[in-house]
Formats: structure tokens, C-alpha cells, sequence
């Protein structure tokens, strides 16, 4: 019974490895932008805003927490998640937290800002697919061209003031960027009012896309 009891107990510490690895916030935040695809440490570092050493230590508990893997790419240490079960993991976690925790989605409105008009996943689709809106991916170019919505215009939030032009004034824009939690989205949208478009964004993001097992095109539009 005692040999039980320890296994037991080994068996719960292997595992407890796994949420140790998530119990912080900027490992969570380097999640975040893995699932946007793979990125070299000094990329991570820069988008993070964190210093070289600390995205390293980060990085390797949640490598020790098996949740990234590496590969070499030259010089540069390239990690990428683990698995698409990594993904899932993220995003329910993040759907727990907000649930039961009351200061998350307190945290979630002081980040994201004023309320901007939303549209689901489904309208997305079916308004998409009859031509009757435009899909409008801010996201950095890198990660639009790891994975976007098939059919997405891609206009970095950084670039939009300049490129308003490129957008048919005729046509509701849909913009839409890493996830429900993603301030780039409700920044276009409130630019694209401004300037008298007609706008809202898609209520989740890429990460809940790919959640939903749904199709993604790569490469450059």
C-alpha cells in the first residue's frame, strides 16, 4: 500500500509538470503568440517584451512542461506548440479563468477598451461566403502568413491608417486578429468607424478558429 501511495504520488507530480509550466502569465502570453505559428526566441523576446533571458527561461519550463518543441533553423532556436491538444489546452483554460474568475473579464474590458459591435464565427462564414463583407486580418504579416482565414485581406493594425484606400468603402469590413482577447481587432474597427466605414469584428479570433478545427489558408494573399 505505501509503494501505492508513492507511485500514486509520482504519477499526480508528472503531470502536476503541466500546470506548472502555465502557472504564468508571460508563459501564457508566449502561448498566446505560438499559436499564431512558429517564432525564433529573439522574435518572441521583441513581440513579448521581455529580454532575451527571461523568454529563454520561460520557454524552456514550457518545454520541461512538454508544451513547445524546438527545431534549428541556422543560428536560431525556432519553437513552435507541441500540439494541436496545446492549442485546445490554452483556449480552455482561458474559458475557465473567465468563468469563474470575475477580475478577468474585468482585465479583459479595461485591455480591450470601449465595446466595439461584434459578429460570430457563423455569421462570418455565411456572410463570406455570399460575398457581403470583406475579412480584414490585422495581425503582423509573418503571422498572417502562417495561418489565416481563407479569403482574408492582410493589413497590419500599424498600416491600416495608411492603407484605408485599399478597402472598398461599399463593403462591411469584418476585421478579426489572435483571439478573443486581442486588442488589434476593436483598434481597427474603431479606426474604420472613424473614418466613416462600416465595421465590427469577428468575436474570437485565429486561436478559436483553429480550436474549432476550421480550414486555414498559408502564405501571402
Amino acid at each position: 500500500m505505501v509503494g501505492d501511495a508513492a507511485r500514486k504520488a509520482s504519477l499526480f507530480d508528472q503531470i502536476a509538470r503541466v500546470g506548472k509550466a502555465l502557472g504564468h502569465g508571460k508563459r501564457l502570453e508566449l502561448l498566446d503568440l505560438l499559436a499564431q505559428g512558429e517564432r525564433s526566441v529573439e522574435a518572441l523576446a521583441q513581440t513579448a517584451g521581455l529580454g532575451m533571458t527571461s523568454t529563454s527561461a520561460h520557454l524552456q519550463a514550457l518545454k520541461q512542461g512538454g508544451l513547445v518543441v524546438t527545431r534549428r533553423d541556422g543560428v536560431r532556436v525556432m519553437y513552435r506548440l507541441s500540439g494541436e491538444d496545446v492549442t485546445d489546452l490554452y483556449a480552455r483554460l482561458r474559458t475557465v479563468a473567465a468563468t469563474h474568475l470575475a477580475d478577468v473579464q474585468a482585465a479583459v474590458t479595461a485591455y480591450l477598451g470601449e465595446h466595439t459591435e461584434e459578429v460570430t464565427r457563423d455569421e462570418l462564414l455565411q456572410r463570406a461566403a455570399s460575398g457581403q463583407i470583406t475579412v480584414l486580418d490585422v495581425r503582423p504579416r509573418e503571422e498572417f502568413e502562417a495561418g489565416h482565414i481563407p479569403g482574408a485581406v492582410c493589413i497590419p493594425i500599424g498600416e491600416l491608417p495608411d492603407r484605408l484606400n485599399e478597402l472598398p468603402a461599399d463593403t462591411e469590413v469584418v476585421a478579426y486578429c489572435r483571439g478573443a482577447y486581442c486588442v488589434f481587432a476593436p483598434e481597427a474597427v474603431r479606426l474604420l468607424t472613424s473614418h466613416g466605414m462600416e465595421a465590427k469584428r469577428l468575436s474570437e479570433g485565429i486561436l478559436e478558429w483553429q480550436v474549432a478545427g476550421l480550414p486555414l489558408e498559408k502564405g501571402s494573399s
